[in-house]
């Protein structure tokens, strides 16, 4: 590998971790939502309560959010959540590595999509049409 290579791939965004996706799926909700509650949180994450609050803590100890409590409708204290100046910073770069990781994603199906259509090729069989959804 050549130089010029390595300097390349060492200023290449990487792959956000599953902990980096959790926190960057986290910080979308409050910003769309910011009176969220934590089991809408866990709910739309897919992820158990716990690990909700487990990201949300680690959120705030960083300074990406801030949390505020109110007096909902309901007579109970609840939460606003807000994104920090240093959240949305963050937020944004995480944006650019899960878009990074998303676009690899795409390319490698991209390239496997055309390896099982040589090879059907080869073999002289007509490739299934895809589906389309009627909505």
């Amino acid at each position: 590998m050549q130089r010029s290579e390595i300097r390349e791939k060492n200023n290449a965004p990487r792959a956000p971790s599953l902990k980096e996706e959790s926190h960057y799926r986290l910080l979308k909700l409050i910003e769309e939502n910011p009176e969220i509650t934590q089991r809408e949180m866990a709910h739309e994450m897919g992820v158990s309560l716990g690990k909700a609050n487990y990201c949300l803590k680690a959120l705030l100890e960083k300074g990406w959010i801030k949390a505020n409590n109110f007096r909902n409708s309901q007579r109970k204290w609840a939460y606003v959540y807000l994104l920090t100046p240093m959240g949305l910073e963050q937020k944004l770069r995480l944006t650019g590595a899960f878009l990074k990781r998303k676009l690899d994603e795409h390319e490698a199906l991209k390239q496997e999509i055309a390896q099982l259509q040589a090879e059907l090729a080869i073999n002289r069989i007509e490739p299934p049409k895809p589906q389309v959804n009627e909505e």
